[in-house]
C-alpha cells in the first residue's frame, strides 16, 4: 500500500526536504508521520508498505531521503536500498530496523545506506538523523557507530593489509576469502554483492598482483597470512 502528497510543516516547497517513509507497521508509519509533521523543512511526499510499493513511489516522486526499515513483507530493506541507489544514486537512504544484527548492519552499509538507527532511538536522534543525511552526512546510533568502528578497524588491521597495499579494503577482503577456498558465488553472497562484482575485483586483484590465475593468487595470499580460517584453497580457473 503507498500513500502519496506533501505532509508537514515545509516552509518553502523547494527548500524542503522531501522524504519517504517505509514501513510494514502502519503505527510505526503513523508516528513516523506525526514526527515530522510538526517540524520545518520537511515534505513526506509518500508513504510505502511494501518493498515493490516502496520503489515504484520513489521512482514517482524522487525523495532526497527515504526511511527505511529492513523487514519489509515482499523483499529485503537492503535490496530496496540497492535498487533506489542503482536507479537514483543521489537518494539518501536512512534504515530504520529493530535489527541491531551485525550482518544487516554490514549489509545496509555496503548497500549504500547513509544512516542506520535502532527502532528504539528518540524523535529528535531521528528527525537529528534525517537533516544530517539530507546534508550529505552520515548517521550511525552509538552502538551500531562503535560495531562499525570496529568491524573497518580490524579489517584495515587484517594480516596482508602491509604486505598489498595497493589493494582496496574490499579487494583485500575478496582476496581473504578466495584464500579461504570460496568460490566467486559464494563470495558473492557473503559480502552482498553480485557475482559480476566479484570478478570485477578478482580482475583488479590479479592486475595488482602481477598473477594470472586464483591458483597464483590464493598462494601469494596464503603467504601473506590470509585464508586463515582453516578451508583449504580451491582452484577454478
Amino acid at each position: 500500500m503507498t500513500a502519496e502528497g506533501p505532509q508537514g510543516s515545509q516552509g518553502s516547497e523547494t527548500s524542503a526536504v522531501t522524504v519517504v517513509l517505509v514501513d510494514d507497521h502502519p503505527m510505526f508509519l503513523d508516528g513516523l508521520r506525526g514526527a515530522l509533521l510538526p517540524e520545518d523543512g520537511f515534505r513526506v511526499v509518500g508513504e510505502a508498505s511494501s518493498a515493490a510499493d516502496a520503489v515504484a513511489l520513489c521512482a514517482r516522486t524522487g525523495p532526497q531521503v527515504v526511511v527505511l526499515d529492513l523487514g519489509l513483507p515482499d523483499a529485503s530493506g537492503i535490496e530496496v536500498t540497492r535498487q533506489l541507489l542503482g536507479d537514483r544514486p543521489e537518494t539518501r537512504v536512512l534504515v530504520l530496523s529493530m535489527s541491531e544484527d551485525d550482518d544487516n548492519l554490514l549489509a545496509a552499509v555496503r548497500a549504500g545506506a547513509s544512516g542506520y538507527l535502532v527502532k528504539g532511538a528518540g524523535r529528535e536522534e531521528i528527525i537529528g538523523a534525517i537533516r544530517t543525511v539530507a546534508g550529505g552526512g552520515a548517521v550511525f546510533g552509538p552502538r551500531i557507530a562503535e560495531r562499525l568502528q570496529s568491524f573497518f578497524g580490524a579489517l584495515a588491521a587484517a594480516p596482508g593489509r602491509e604486505v598489498f597495499p595497493d589493494l582496496t579494503p574490499r579487494e583485500l577482503e575478496v582476496l581473504d576469502l578466495l584464500a579461504s577456498g570460496l568460490d566467486y558465488r559464494q563470495i558473492a553472497r557473503r559480502l552482498t554483492i553480485s557475482d559480476k562484482t566479484v570478478r570485477n575485483h578478482v580482475t583488479n586483484i590479479f592486475s595488482k598482483l602481477r598473477v594470472n590465475d586464483r591458483a597464483q593468487a590464493i598462494v601469494r595470499a596464503r603467504n601473506a597470512g590470509l585464508g586463515t580460517d582453516g578451508a583449504p584453497p580451491q582452484r577454478h580457473d
